[in-house]
């Protein structure tokens, strides 16, 4: 699957100025510095909704000009995962390129009630739209309750939440991470010829990514009797973490023959712990992860990785083209799937700068 051209550059203007956070109740008083490698934008894969989507007669809230609106971004992780710089970032950029009225950005750094409050701030705050990159599928259900006695309505990025779109929330924009879970199995099945002993670094409980990711990947493993899943065990989407369970993983599992991270992050992790103990990480042991990031990418190029099932973080245009829709009186469906792309040895060294860090 390709994906679009690449967005153009941010242009630095009075207006981009305005995006500063002013606020002291912000987690970040100031733009963030231009990510570095960019790719294509998120597309959506999806065609065009139906009558039956979400419009703005239905939900009965007012018409919002972009022009002149208060946004609202929450942000739910710290921003050393590439993942969610780029994420940012792309928020930034895209309301900059459409002269948003203003933007405010918070970081709920991990923590579930902080985001909550993160989110009734931006509310009061006088944000008329907000984009919501949840930490969990359950547990934000406060927040959107908020948003909806004020008749905000509410895009979600990257995260799925068990609540209900079009009532609690407008629209989930992201990848369909069975489909990734099934693409990583079947990346591995080639780089393996099919036989091995795979490890499983889990991502962090509670949200819908993890389940996801791993049913794709278990129900598609399953179809090649030769690769068998003998450890699994969570590294929460984190480098450090991912490189501590595998170094664990080593010890108890001295057989293993193929590791599947859930995200890049734990995959580079997973990288120092097997060369940290002599092994030969993309030729003795097989890596497989998802996200796209340069790190992750570049190991491909080295030889020390074999595949990447991207999941694209670039939000920015399609989260705010799917707001402006609804404001139109489009219909908006009740998920917008996104194409990713992949990487391995065949392409690598071609798309690396597509890659994010």
């Amino acid at each position: 699957m390709l994906l679009p051209s690449r967005p153009r550059l941010l242009l630095v203007t009075a207006a981009a100025a305005a995006l500063t956070l002013t606020s002291c109740t912000s987690r970040e008083e100031t733009p963030a510095a231009p990510v570095s490698g960019g790719g294509p934008a998120a597309s959506a894969q999806s065609a065009a909704p139906s009558a039956g989507g979400c419009t703005l007669d239905r939900t009965g809230y007012p018409k919002v000009d972009l022009k002149t609106a208060v946004v609202g971004f929450s942000q739910s992780e710290k921003e050393a995962n590439p993942f969610r710089t780029t994420e940012t970032q792309s928020i930034r950029d895209e309301a900059a390129k459409l002269g948003i009225g203003k933007l405010l950005v918070t970081n709920a750094q991990s923590d579930l009630n902080r985001q909550i409050s993160d989110i009734k701030s931006l509310l009061d705050r006088g944000a008329q739209l907000l984009v919501v990159a949840p930490l969990n599928s359950d547990g934000l259900q406060p927040a959107l309750d908020a948003a909806k006695a004020k008749k905000v309505p509410v895009v979600t990025i990257d995260r799925k939440v068990t609540s209900q779109p079009c009532t609690d929330y407008l629209t989930f924009i992201g990848s369909d991470f069975v489909e990734q879970g099934k693409r990583a199995a079947q990346a591995m099945v080639k780089s393996t010829g099919g036989t091995g002993k795979v490890a499983i670094l889990l991502g962090s409980s509670g949200n819908n990514v993890t389940t996801d990711r791993t049913k794709g990947f278990k129900d598609e493993l399953a179809k090649t009797p030769g690769l068998s899943v003998v450890a699994e065990q969570t590294g929460e989407f984190d480098r450090s973490k991912g490189q501590a369970v595998m170094e664990q993983l080593i010890q108890s599992h001295p057989d293993i023959t193929a590791v599947y991270a859930e995200n890049d992050e734990m995959g580079v992790g997973a990288v120092n712990a097997l060369k940290t103990a002599g092994k030969a990480p993309g030729k003795d042991v097989k890596i497989v992860s998802i996200d796209g990031t340069r790190n992750a990418v570049q190991l491909i190029v080295d030889g020390s990785y074999n595949a990447v099932i991207e999941s694209n973080p670039r939000f920015g245009p399609l989260a705010f083209q799917t707001l402006q829709k609804f404001e139109n009186g489009e219909p908006i469906p009740p998920s917008v799937v996104i194409s990713d792309d992949q990487y391995d040895e065949t392409n690598a060294a071609q798309k690396v700068g597509n890659s994010y860090r």
